[in-house]
């Protein structure tokens, strides 16, 4: 069973590393300028590849992102199998990756609770 779990993280990284070059040098689409690849999950039977990903630029919306990735699916997928040392290729199925954005609500929610607890007057029973 290690060996499996192995092999999988292997090709998951492969993945990630030939997607992010890919995205980077070789895909047209103005709307994947700035997308990064966050992580790569592969089914046990390696059948399947959820493909994470988000966006450097603040703006982009998940929708634009998804919609591109979407239409670029078949040329991606095809790089992907020239590089891959698998027999098969994977179903690539692309997932937002909104941890980055949930991680900014909590820092702003953080700030905002230090913001407001610095107002008040010390309680504590420390003396």
């Amino acid at each position: 069973m290690p060996r499996e779990f192995h092999r999988s993280r292997r090709i998951e990284d492969q993945i990630q590393r030939i997607l992010s070059e890919v995205i980077r040098v070789d895909v047209r689409d103005p709307r994947l300028n700035g997308a990064i690849i966050t992580a790569v999950d592969v089914s046990r039977d390696l059948g399947v590849a959820k493909i994470y990903f988000t966006s450097l630029d603040p703006e982009q919306g998940a929708d634009d992102l998804s919609a591109a990735f979407a239409s670029a699916l078949k040329f991606i997928r095809g790089r992907l199998a020239q590089q891959l040392t698998v027999r098969s290729v994977p179903e690539l199925r692309f997932q937002y990756d909104d941890s980055m954005d949930r991680g900014e609500a909590m820092d702003r929610l953080i700030e905002e609770a230090i913001g407001r607890d610095s107002g008040k007057p010390n309680t504590s029973d420390d003396d």
